[in-house]
């Protein structure tokens, strides 16, 4: 298994990000961002949450409801995945950091 990264261009509400991925895992990233594009799109369409930071974090406690609220999932898999999703959510943070930075 190859540990090359390279940058994945995705994009979440008409947003452009570059992602540092290992290339083996670069269709899966790509299916994650849609899927998360898809969810914060359809947040943003109520018009109930207003501001990209607060759709964000109102999609990520959707999705993570939804994780702990499956049947298949135990505590075991959800410590397996723990660093992944820590990463995942710093990567957010980041591209929200530069997202109001540039928005300033």
């Amino acid at each position: 298994m190859s540990k090359d990264t390279n940058a994945v261009k995705v994009h979440i509400l008409d947003k452009e990000y570059l992602v540092a991925c290992p290339d083996e895992e670069k269709d899966s990233l790509v299916s994650s961002a849609k899927f998360l594009n898809d969810k914060m799109a359809d947040i943003r369409a109520s018009g109930k949450v207003v501001g990209i930071d607060r759709i964000a974090v109102m999609a990520a406690l959707n999705l993570a409801h939804d994780v702990l609220e499956a049947d298949s999932i135990d505590t075991t898999t959800l410590d397996t995945y723990g660093p992944r999703i820590q990463g995942l959510n710093n990567k957010i943070e980041a591209a929200l950091s530069k997202y109001k930075l540039e928005l300033n």
